[in-house]
């Protein structure tokens, strides 16, 4: 714990000065936190805002002071997938434009002199990255960053999601086994841009 159980209990009950302790407390590990679940560094400051808020109306919900440190990821995480779910839903809304470009440019590599066929195919490759990102849904993308990256126990996990034990090791099972599957089937794909052969001038 960053701050004393006594400092939570305060701010639980509706003390300003004690709830801004605790945010000035946990605000460096919460923006590193967001930073590692959204991957976006200019959002990171917004989505951190979103959580203080969510944190300040929703404090007084707190079981116990025991239990803060699990509670507030949870915050975190939520707010985090939820900014993710939204920048998914802008995406989708602009690829019918982004598709119409990279049509062009496939359309126009056959026929493009060896530096630009060079060009197409780091392209590619960075496509094929994208695509695997795609593949994984921003749930898995966010239980396995809390618990490969952030390092959480399986105990904080089940609290965080609020599920038993055997429950919690079944989701991330399968969610492991979701990456891994989107990581062989784009293997494939990487392989077949990488022997792409360069047309001859």
């Amino acid at each position: 714990m960053l701050v004393e159980f006594s400092l939570i209990e305060r701010a639980r009950s509706g003390d300003e000065a004690a709830f801004n302790q605790v945010v000035q407390a946990y605000r460096k590990r919460i923006l590193g936190t967001i930073s590692r679940l959204i991957g976006r560094p200019e959002d990171v400051e917004d989505v951190a805002q979103e959580v203080f808020v969510r944190l300040f109306y929703s404090l007084d919900q707190l079981r116990s002071p025991e239990v803060f440190e699990p509670w507030l990821y949870r915050l975190t995480s939520n707010a985090a997938y939820d900014y993710l779910r939204r920048r998914q839903k802008r995406k989708m809304e602009a690829r019918m434009a982004d598709l119409s470009e990279e049509q062009v440019v496939l359309a126009d590599a056959g026929a493009g002199t060896r530096q630009n066929s060079q060009d197409n195919q780091a392209a590619a490759i960075r496509e094929f990255v994208h695509d695997l990102l795609e593949e994984v849904s921003e749930e898995d993308r966010v239980l396995l960053l809390m618990k490969e990256v952030e390092g959480l126990s399986l105990k904080e996990l089940q609290e965080i999601y609020g599920l038993k034990e055997n429950a919690m090791k079944v989701r991330l099972f399968r969610a492991r086994q979701r990456v891994l599957k989107a990581y062989e089937q784009s293997k494939e794909k990487l392989g077949s841009v990488l022997s792409w052969k360069v047309p001859n001038d």
